[in-house]
């Protein structure tokens, strides 16, 4: 497995690995810490693609100025031991500095969506989510990139970029991976005590309830928001940063859930700002 610190090895690796006719280029944006979640994703790269890229690096222009970026769980050697593992063929590890040249003043805004959900609660969040996506899709060219259904108002957000952009990358989603608990796997997950985890499971026993309610026949999107807060009411020192049910395209709220709305949750245990959700 190669690793590559800039922009320009990566591109150079892409266009050589499709001079053979029929190679197929994967790519798989994290921000390390990977976890098994990512290694699904790595997988799934793997299985179509002939080549597989994933990138490491952890984004600062999608951290708020109070968020967590300097202790972001980094663990750069067991990240490619893992991703080496789960099938891919190189690493994209570039410094800041590579991505964001100094002086640089070049930003991607989706607007509208740039201010829904997660983008509503953590202004700038999402301008950084889509720059950092386009520069990563340039750099790889790749043929196809793999995003986690778990963050799902950013797969709505990167779909409607890439379709603007007319860049020419598939993406794909994959499932959201959960451990034995129930719990959707995530980086931050780390941050939590024993205490916190245990409070944390509220976040996938509202979307289970709320998966059980629309299998049963509810659709009205009130109830559902309303069944998942009264669950989180159970737990006061879980805070939740918002509760919707949205069209998951345009992430806009709606009355009645139909096939393919995207139910989404978002809450601070403790510290830790933790997201889940499914679609219905």
């Amino acid at each position: 497995m190669q690793i590559f610190r800039t922009a320009v090895e990566l591109r150079r690796w892409s266009r050589n690995a499709r001079l053979e006719s029929g190679n197929i280029v994967g790519l798989v944006p994290t921000m390390g810490a990977l976890h098994a979640g990512h290694a699904s994703l790595i997988r799934a790269a793997a299985s179509s693609c002939n080549h597989v890229a994933v990138s490491i690096f952890v984004n600062p222009t999608q951290f708020g100025p109070k968020e967590d970026y300097a202790r972001y769980p980094r663990a750069f050697d067991s990240d490619c031991a893992l991703a080496a593992t789960s099938g891919a063929t190189a690493i994209y590890a570039p410094a800041v500095e590579d991505l964001y040249p100094p002086g640089a003043s070049t930003f991607v805004d989706v607007e509208q969506l740039s201010n829904r959900l997660d983008g509503l609660s953590r202004p700038g969040h999402f301008r950084g989510v889509a720059t950092v996506v386009t520069k990563l899709l340039i750099a790889a060219e790749a043929d196809r990139a793999y995003f986690g259904q778990k963050d799902a108002a950013q797969v709505s957000l990167i779909r409607r970029m890439v379709t603007d952009l007319r860049i020419g990358t598939e993406i794909v989603v994959c499932p959201i991976v959960r451990d034995a608990h129930g719990m959707a796997l995530s980086s931050r997950n780390a941050y939590l005590n024993p205490a916190e985890r245990a409070q944390a499971l509220l976040l996938s026993r509202a979307i289970r309830q709320i998966e059980s309610l629309v299998s049963s026949g509810e659709r009205d999107a009130n109830a559902l928001i309303n069944t998942a807060r009264d669950i989180f009411q159970s737990e006061p020192a879980v805070r939740i940063d918002y509760i919707e049910c949205v069209n998951w395209s345009t992430l806009e709220p709606v009355k009645v859930a139909t096939s393919g709305t995207l139910f989404a949750v978002a809450a601070y245990v403790g510290t830790t700002r933790l997201i889940d959700n499914t679609i219905l």
